[in-house]
């Protein structure tokens, strides 16, 4: 049973220098470990993935942005509160939120939080050349996280507000302080949707000119969303993941996409760009098989994908019935949240191909990889990658895995 599995199976050492605390300074010049069952492991750089996609590719990825999701506030009695902005609260849609110009509210991380017992926090960050005040209020807890209300002057958006008084969160495990240079070099060159906490990685090692080679292979490119959430840190710490509770992720995809990958998976091959384009194209087609039985709510359950009552269409179908659903609605886009957790004994219904970086041992990503090209094939590869000086993590070097 897939909740059996026992994380354990998923470790492996990683020394701490072989974690890339730095990008390299040409963003695909890093190594592409290859993979496939027909030519086992190779090695590449990644500026030749545009020689190494299959004919009958079509390349999917995230255009999520990170914003400056970390703010920090100074009391008067000099103690620092670092507040880390997750998602979305009043009001719930993202772009809704961004666009505000006096007042919002999102849930929270709070550090240092015994320190702020009560009243409003308030730093002065400079706008357009003009001054603006942003207060912070807490208004409730919200399990281990607070609801908080941010305030403003100056009538100017929360994403400019945000951008101004934030700074980029990268990961925990890079072990050192935010640099000037995290600001661009964690944004991949394609992100222009304001929402995650965390970059999807796998995408940091394209540039325009990769992107241009590919399209003139005549290879097409589509876009999907998902805001990836701090959840994406999130270790396992149950002994068997049928006791880890996965995080929910905001997912978007336009009604255009929606319908063109459905008329596509009868002759192309589906190559997603990091694993939350993996996550987001699979929860697709499981939102269709939702949408058949008449019980779609708008989040895709943790455990659903391995239901017995799971209709198991066939991809195309799936996906079509969300796009018929788009359409007849009017609705531009499809706007919805997953928590399906990918492991070994799910089957992949939509992706052929993965672009990814190299994930932390125990993680869930480690085990949408193993899932992906088998439970006895991942720790291979890594073996691979470790004795032949790959660098690992967000901003480690990549991997093309092909089923």
């Amino acid at each position: 049973m897939v909740k059996d599995i026992l994380i354990d199976s998923y470790d492996y050492p990683l020394p701490e220098e072989r974690i890339a605390a730095h990008p390299l300074e040409q963003r695909d010049a890093c190594k592409l470990l290859t993979y496939s069952p027909g030519d086992g492991i190779g090695e590449a750089v990644f500026a030749q993935l545009a020689d190494l996609l299959p004919d009958d590719a079509v390349l999917v990825y995230n255009n999520t942005r990170v914003i400056n999701a970390r703010l920090r506030f100074r009391k008067a009695t000099g103690a620092l509160i670092e507040i880390f902005c997750l998602e979305p609260s009043v009001p719930a849609d993202y772009a809704e939120n961004f666009a505000r110009t006096a007042e919002c509210e999102w849930t929270c991380f709070v550090g240092n939080s015994k320190r702020w017992k009560d009243g409003a926090l308030e730093t002065t960050v400079r706008v357009s050349d003009e001054d603006v005040v942003l207060r912070a209020e807490r208004v409730s807890p919200e399990g281990n996280a607070w609801r908080v209300r941010f305030s403003w002057t100056g009538g100017v958006s929360f994403s400019e507000v945000i951008a101004a008084a934030g700074e980029i969160p990268i990961p925990p495990y890079l072990n050192r302080s935010t640099e000037e240079s995290d600001s661009v070099d964690y944004q991949t060159v394609y992100s222009h949707i304001n929402g995650s906490v965390a970059a999807p990685t796998a995408g940091l090692h394209f540039t325009p000119e990769l992107l241009s080679r590919i399209s003139e292979r005549g290879i097409e490119r589509l876009e999907v969303t998902l805001h990836v959430g701090a959840g994406t840190f999130q270790p396992v710490k149950s002994d068997s993941i049928g006791e880890h509770p996965m995080h929910s992720e905001f997912i978007a995809v336009d009604a255009g996409v929606v319908r063109r990958l459905a008329d596509l998976l009868a002759s192309k091959r589906v190559v997603a760009v990091g694993t939350t384009s993996v996550r987001t194209l699979e929860s697709l087609y499981h939102i269709g098989c939702l949408m058949h039985q008449g019980v779609w709510d708008g989040e895709v359950p943790q455990w659903y994908p391995y239901s017995e009552s799971h209709p198991a269409l066939p991809a195309a179908e799936a996906l079509a019935i969300v796009a018929d659903s788009l359409e007849a609605s009017g609705a531009p886009a499809l706007i919805a949240s997953t928590r399906i957790i990918i492991a070994p004994g799910y089957q992949y219904r939509v992706v052929k191909g993965m672009v990814t970086n190299f994930h932390q041992p125990r993680s869930t990503l480690l085990l949408l990889v193993s899932a992906f090209i088998g439970e006895d094939r991942w720790r291979p590869v890594y073996d691979y990658a470790l004795g032949h000086d790959f660098r690992f993590l967000s901003y480690g070097d990549a991997c093309l895995l092909m089923r």
